[in-house]
C-alpha cells in the first residue's frame, strides 16, 4: 500500500487553504490541454490560443488571496479564457480594417474548398463559427465542446442559464443553415 506524502503547511498558508503554486500545478495539469483548445476555437490560432490561457493562469496566480472560494478557480480560468479570447479578437478585428482601410480592400476568411482534404469540415465548421455573433460563438464552444452545462457556460460568462440557451438555439440553427450545403459537398 501506497502513502501518500502530506505537504506541510506553509507558514505564510492558512490552514485549509491551498498555495497557489499547488493549486496551479494541478489546475495545469488537468486542465491546460481543454482551456487552450476553448480558446483555438475562438481565435483560430494555437498560438496565440496557449498565449491566452498562459495570461489567464498567471493572472489567476496574481488574484489567488483574493479569490474567496478556491474551489471556483477553474471557473474563474474559463471565464478569463473567454474574455482573453475576446480581446484578441477585438485587436485581430482592428488590426484588419486598418489594413483594409490601408489596402483599400475587404478582408476575407479562407474556406477550405477541397473535399479530398481531411481537414475540410473542420475548416469549414470553424469558418462558420467565425461567422456567429461572438456570445452565440462563446456558449457553442463551451457547450459542445467542453461539454459544460447551462449552468457551467452561464456561470462562466456572467449571464443566465436562459440566455445560455437562447444563444445556443440560435447558433445552432445558424450553423444548421451555414453549414448545410458545404458539409453535403463535403460528404
Amino acid at each position: 500500500m501506497r502513502t501518500r506524502r502530506v505537504r506541510p503547511v506553509m507558514a505564510t498558508e492558512q490552514p485549509g487553504r491551498v498555495s497557489a503554486e499547488v493549486a496551479l500545478e494541478e489546475l495545469y495539469a488537468a486542465h491546460w490541454r481543454s482551456l487552450v483548445r476553448l480558446s483555438v476555437l475562438l481565435v483560430r490560432d494555437q498560438g496565440t490560443a496557449e498565449e491566452v490561457v498562459q495570461d489567464a493562469y498567471v493572472a489567476l496566480y496574481r488574484r489567488w488571496d483574493r479569490l474567496r472560494d478556491h474551489g471556483q478557480a477553474l471557473a474563474y480560468l474559463r471565464q478569463s479564457v473567454v474574455n482573453g479570447s475576446r480581446s484578441v479578437l477585438r485587436r485581430r478585428g482592428t488590426a484588419q480594417r486598418w489594413l483594409a482601410r490601408e489596402a483599400g480592400s475587404v478582408p476575407r476568411l479562407e474556406v477550405a474548398t477541397d473535399p479530398a482534404d481531411a481537414n475540410a469540415r473542420r475548416s469549414a465548421v470553424l469558418d462558420a463559427m467565425a461567422g456567429l455573433p461572438e456570445r452565440q460563438r462563446e456558449v457553442l464552444a463551451l457547450r459542445y465542446y467542453l461539454d459544460l452545462s447551462e449552468a457551467e457556460i452561464a456561470e462562466a460568462l456572467g449571464i443566465a442559464a436562459g440566455t445560455v440557451k437562447s444563444h445556443a438555439s440560435r447558433g445552432a440553427e445558424a450553423l444548421r443553415a451555414a453549414l448545410g450545403p458545404q458539409l453535403e459537398e463535403l460528404s
